[in-house]
């Protein structure tokens, strides 16, 4: 990594979304350990479009905690462009991505800074212990993890969130991104650099629900394997010349069978079925070419991965 300047910031990234019930135990759980590591320090909170007074409490707290810099877009964009200008607009030397639930916990963040200052780009924080998911959650992630690092050249580390510590130089290089369907977890592999691990207990949510269905969860996972991988193509391609080959076998076969034994060909309940499985086929392979097609016109409009409303705490310089 690059020299470690003599009076380090850090930056904690903090995307809120409906928090309202979060903000105070976390401020109060985490400034006492920011405070403990001995460097100067922000935390920049990304108010996602809440509907309830999250932001509100975030210009509040401020008073006490003046070390909190609120970024407020201008509606819900999801959590990967909120965390994409978090990222964006923050200042440190080192910087630490998290969520407001304490699952993620703050007393890693010394840990972590030890690392980095051993001459880590990356620390990534690794949930050793997920017992607090349900059963299908775990066994869905898992199976998420395993199926995205056979079908990508990316190795995406097992069960490793959105926590973890980079270093300046490596958020330069996340910023070098442009993509609008934003899978950050892929984007953090992808850049590379020098990484280590540190493994953790996850807690119980603190507050409130999760923000992640089935159905949302669902195609976040989709967005990841699509956006970094082009083997579903690939699959249909030999999957359309698997049955290809079939049907010319099978159609020999039905040739042969009448000429040789005068065996009529098969009637109409055979015929329906042959045709609904190759249209269903056909519609399959069809629904994977436009995954691929819709996020190349996401892309080609090139619009704001965010908009931002209002900034609270920034410089001037920051804010215009």
């Amino acid at each position: 990594m690059s020299a470690t300047p003599s009076s380090p910031l850090l930056s904690i990234v903090v995307p809120v979304f409906n928090e309202s019930e979060s903000l105070t135990p976390f401020f109060e759980r985490i400034t006492p350990i920011l405070k403990s590591t001995g460097l100067d320090y922000e935390i920049v909170c990304v108010n996602d479009g809440s509907r309830d007074t999250t932001y509100t409490q975030l210009c509040e707290l401020r008073t006490d905690y003046p070390n909190i810099k609120v970024v407020d877009l201008s509606r819900n964009f999801g959590k990967e462009p909120a965390l994409t200008a978090g990222l964006e607009l923050c200042s440190g030397d080192v910087v630490i991505p998290m969520d407001v639930d304490l699952q993620d916990p703050p007393e890693l963040i010394p840990d972590m800074i030890a690392k980095w200052q051993e001459g880590f780009d990356v620390v990534l924080a690794i949930r050793s212990d997920r017992s607090t998911d349900s059963f299908m959650k775990r066994f869905t992630a898992n199976g998420f993890y395993k199926l995205f690092s056979r079908v990508s050249e990316v190795d995406l580390p097992d069960n490793a969130g959105d926590f973890r510590l980079m270093d300046r130089r490596v958020v330069e290089a996340l910023k070098q991104l442009p993509e609008r369907t934003r899978f950050m977890k892929g984007l953090f592999a992808w850049l590379g650099f020098k990484t280590t691990q540190l493994y953790f207990k996850r807690e119980e949510r603190f507050a409130g629900e999760g923000k992640w269905g089935s159905w949302k969860l669902w195609n976040f996972a989709l967005d990841g394997i699509f956006s970094f991988s082009t083997t579903p193509l690939r699959i249909w391609t030999y999957l359309g010349f698997g049955l290809s080959v079939f049907s010319a076998l099978y159609l020999l076969y039905v040739v042969v069978d009448t000429l040789l034994y005068g065996n009529s060909v098969a009637g109409y309940p055979s015929l329906v079925a042959i045709m609904l499985f190759f249209n269903g086929a056909i519609l399959m392979g069809l629904g994977v070419v436009g995954e691929y097609i819709g996020r190349i016109f996401i892309e080609t409009k090139r619009r704001p991965i965010y908009l931002i409303r209002e900034k609270v705490g920034f410089d001037e310089e920051a804010e215009k």
